[in-house]
């Protein structure tokens, strides 16, 4: 556990130190709080087209209005920005040769995995925290459910889990950073169209099992508020596989 912690630390200061961190956060913020922002425009315009035909000030569900959407915008955001933030875990440490002091020194091969992963959780869960104006705006100014809302928020949070262990287990398989970030965007990619796919062969026998495999099915019953055993060992299950194959890759390439 201390070799774990030990190098969830090194790599923290790693990422505060260098851009990369404050780039992505500052992206994250920005495209979240601009949609956001705009969901709340066209939910305000809504509210009074309404009120001027009815006469009255309608009963709006702000959660299924504003913040399903809002949920929805920073899954496909984490997406795309994510993938920048694990390119570098383990492919920096290949190409400065830095990899191969870690493979001989006396720490695990996985407190290693668990360091780098347990570093960039809290990097991701401080970019998740900082969206935290948002409900309590709506809060402050309206009225709110806040059960939909912190599972809504642990739903894109172990997604989030999910994107960053597919990207460290890319960032394992090259010592070129970019090429790593394609590699964790597109699996992360298929993850999310599986549920397209299942749409399309909903009909065939194989359009159930495609559902399940979308981790978009998933997530959404987080957002809609439900917390379900299966959706949560389904999440887990995606976390552990990739860390697990990622300390395969790294311990097969510890004897070439």
């Amino acid at each position: 556990m201390k070799s774990t912690l030990a190098i969830a630390g090194k790599e923290l200061r790693v990422l505060f130190t260098s851009p990369m961190a404050y780039v992505v956060t500052a992206v994250f913020i920005l495209i979240t709080g601009y949609l956001y922002y705009n969901i709340v425009l066209f939910a305000s315009t809504q509210s009074m087209q309404i009120m001027r035909a009815q006469g009255a000030l309608p009963k709006i569900n702000l959660n299924d209005l504003i913040f399903r959407p809002t949920f929805h915008n920073m899954a496909v955001i984490l997406m795309l920005t994510l993938p920048l933030l694990t390119m570098r875990l383990l492919a920096e440490e290949k190409k400065i040769k830095t990899m191969e002091l870690l493979m001989t020194s006396p720490v695990p091969l996985l407190a290693i995995v668990l360091g780098k992963y347990i570093a960039t959780m809290v990097v991701f869960t401080f970019m998740l925290a900082l969206t935290g104006y948002m409900p309590l705006l709506m809060w402050y100014y309206g009225s709110i459910q806040w059960m939909p809302i912190l599972t809504g928020y642990l739903g894109i949070w172990l997604l989030g889990g999910v994107f960053i262990a597919v990207g460290l287990l890319a960032s394992s398989l090259t010592e070129n950073q970019i090429i790593a970030g394609f590699i964790g965007f597109g699996a992360v990619l298929i993850l999310w169209l599986i549920g397209w796919l299942s749409q399309t062969m909903a009909d065939s026998p194989l359009g159930p099992f495609l559902a399940y495999l979308s981790i978009g099915e998933h997530t959404e019953n987080f957002i809609k508020g439900m917390i379900d055993t299966g959706d949560l060992v389904y999440q887990a299950s995606l976390i552990v596989l990739g860390l697990f194959i990622t300390h395969r890759i790294m311990e097969s390439q510890r004897w070439k």
